[in-house]
């Protein structure tokens, strides 16, 4: 009786310890971005994604199990030829991600090593289609065709190439020496072209300074010769309006006797200083004769006035 017992006994825990084992291979937690590829017999039967998934035990297995985050790969350095026969070393980095774990497990043998030599491949191609300036200006030009031409060919094996970003591109020593040599010729050339630019903008302002003084130098002697003339003018018709006077007022007192003596006093004295001066400023004098006296002068000045009078008077009876 006791060996049945104990039979039973070992018989119970072996199924519960059975049931435990079948429980725990059957049951599968995959984690967040992760993708399990489950076979049967060999062959596939599903994919397994984040949570809680079952198995049918010693039947199911988990063939592959797949990452889908985004992943580095960093492409060693390698030799690239490009379009004018310069020898370059280029390396990057490719960031991809599993779109199909099916395809990223069935398509291909090793999905990273494929599109790892896929992208050099297609690297030294496009390295080859242009010169080595171009490899240095459109380097991200370089990096979407390079990324077009992986996804195009990696879509049999469910994965996509996101980006590809080159690190470094080496040219041989001499070809850095002749660039290094011919950015110190252009910058030497943009320093002279500046330094000419500045000297014809500083000849420039000096011209368009001496210009400008010119011009205001003109036009400030135009305005004093304008304001000279008008003040001459003034003068001289302030001179005139003056003799006018004078000459009103010796008309007024010639009409009268004692005026006429005056006036006859007063040419009789400008006839003598004027002989007088001719006498000072001259080495030679000339004795006057009768018509060039004094008296004869001022006989003919008294028969002018004397004219003018009667004249005046006739004038006076008319109107």
């Amino acid at each position: 009786m006791t060996e049945i017992l104990d039979l039973v006994f070992n018989f119970w825990v072996g199924f519960a310890i059975l049931s435990v084992v079948l429980v725990k291979s059957s049951i599968k937690f995959v984690p967040q971005n992760r993708a399990y590829v489950v076979e049967r017999f060999g062959k596939y039967n599903k994919t397994m994604e984040a949570g809680l998934n079952f198995l049918v035990p010693f039947i199911d297995k988990v063939g592959y199990d797949r990452s889908l985050k985004e992943q580095a790969v960093d492409v060693p350095s390698q030799g690239a030829i490009t379009r004018d026969n310069i020898s370059l070393v280029v390396d990057g980095v490719l960031y991809l991600k599993v779109l199909d774990p099916f395809k990223a497990s069935y398509g291909v043998d090793n999905y990273v090593y494929a599109v790892m030599q896929l992208a050099q491949t297609t690297m030294r191609s496009e390295i080859g289609k242009i010169e080595l300036d171009k490899t240095f200006e459109e380097r991200e030009a370089l990096n979407i065709n390079i990324v077009a031409q992986i996804n195009e060919a990696s879509a049999p094996w469910g994965v996509q190439v996101l980006r590809y970003e080159i690190k470094d591109i080496e040219p041989p020593r001499t070809v850095l020496e002749a660039m290094e040599r011919q950015m110190k010729a252009e910058r030497e050339k943009r320093a002279v072209i500046l330094e000419s630019e500045g000297e014809r903008q500083s000849a420039i302002n000096v011209a368009e300074g001496q210009k400008r003084s010119i011009v205001l130098a003109a036009e400030a002697d135009k305005e004093e010769q304008i304001l000279r003339a008008e003040g001459e003018a003034q003068a001289i018709i302030a001179v005139a309006d003056a003799r006018a006077k004078a000459l009103e007022v010796v008309g007024a007192a010639a009409i009268e006797e004692t005026g006429q003596k005056a006036i006859q006093l007063d040419l009789a004295e400008s006839a003598i200083n004027a002989k007088a001066a001719i006498a000072r400023e001259s080495s030679v004098v000339l004795l006057s004769d009768e018509k060039t006296s004094a008296s004869n002068i001022v006989a003919e000045a008294m028969t002018i006035i004397n004219a003018i009078n009667k004249n005046n008077d006739r004038g006076a009876v008319a109107s």
